[in-house]
């Protein structure tokens, strides 16, 4: 069972792919409530940290029940990341994780995230500034490399492991290819399988399903997964995947009662956390992936996204409940 510092993880942990404007306390805990095993907050610029900007210091909100949970900074300075590794310090999360993999231009071109790809000799002084600022165990999150001319992957991951972070989670596409393409998993199989490595090895890309996670777990030997995009509005695939590894049967897709139930959860965590207004409207984003695959539901999928009272949206979401509650689901998610 791979451990993390002294973070004791479960065989084949399921982790939570930190993500921007999606993991947020409020997604995270229907996350947690549906057997995900380690989660990221979303990741926090270490100059906005030191600027003391609201909403990066927002985002180091945690909870108790979240644990264990990981902060996660990005950042292209030195002295910037060392800061940034003492205030999150400070906040005691269970580890701290740095971003080598966000390829959005706006943080590429500070030569943060992804960026640090073309450079890995500063990857490994900004690794080092961190792990010499906390008492944290440091873990990173990269990619393959830059680009398919550029893939270095074997040499970063030696590198970090040498000079102390405690696992590293590998998304297998470079940033060349931004979320296109299939993502290789054979180049992550290649860093766990090599003898040098001694950390966790976390495989990130693609995984949709229960029976990918088997394959690629039996195929590519790494430590567990990590799971982004594939659990928007699917917070039930780790318990989904959980199932499957333990037994190869499939758990019931969730019923529209349990979908309407912790999009309840979702939306009234969101309102606590983020205030009346902007907790309703940013969950707006979510209602499509959540009743994905319902036929007929783009009147209430409109109703939803436009409705500015909260009661107004529980009576249509109960409305829901009732109106959908024999209908069968055709799973999209899988």
């Amino acid at each position: 069972m791979p451990k993390i510092g002294n973070i004791q993880l479960p065989d084949f942990p399921l982790l939570l792919a930190p993500m921007e404007d999606v993991s947020d306390p409020p997604f995270r805990s229907v996350c947690k409530a549906n057997g995900a095993d380690l989660m990221y907050t979303e990741f926090i610029s270490s100059e906005g940290l030191i600027r003391d900007a609201i909403k990066s210091r927002k985002k180091l909100d945690i909870y108790d029940y979240e644990r264990p949970i990981g902060i996660q900074i990005f950042g292209g300075d030195e002295e910037a990341m060392a800061i940034s590794a003492r205030i999150v310090d400070a906040t005691q999360p269970s580890l701290l994780d740095i971003n080598f993999g966000c390829p959005v231009k706006k943080v590429v071109c500070k030569g943060a995230g992804a960026g640090v790809l073309k450079d890995v000799p500063l990857m490994v002084r900004l690794t080092q500034a961190v792990v010499k600022s906390t008492s944290l165990p440091v873990t990173v999150k990269t990619r393959l490399g830059w680009d398919e001319n550029s893939i270095n992957i074997m040499d970063v991951a030696e590198r970090l492991q040498d000079i102390g972070i405690q696992a590293l989670s590998i998304h297998g596409r470079t940033r060349a290819q931004m979320y296109k393409g299939k993502a290789d998993w054979t180049k992550i199989a290649e860093v766990k399988n090599n003898p040098r490595i001694t950390i966790p090895i976390f495989g990130n890309g693609d995984l949709t399903t229960p029976e990918q996670a088997v394959e690629w777990k039996n195929k590519y030997g790494v430590d567990g997964v990590m799971i982004g995009r594939a659990s928007i509005g699917n917070p039930w695939i780790f318990n989904q995947i959980k199932h499957f590894i333990a037994t190869g049967t499939h758990l019931p897709p969730p019923t529209i009662q349990e979908r309407v139930s912790t999009v309840q959860q979702h939306l009234d965590f969101s309102m606590r956390w983020k205030g009346d207004v902007v907790g309703l409207v940013e969950m707006r984003a979510h209602y499509a992936n959540y009743f994905k695959g319902i036929p007929n539901f783009k009147d209430y999928r409109i109703k939803l996204v436009t409705t500015n009272e909260l009661d107004a949206v529980h009576n249509l979401l109960n409305e829901i409940a009732d109106k959908f509650a024999t209908t069968e689901v055709e799973n999209n998610h899988f």
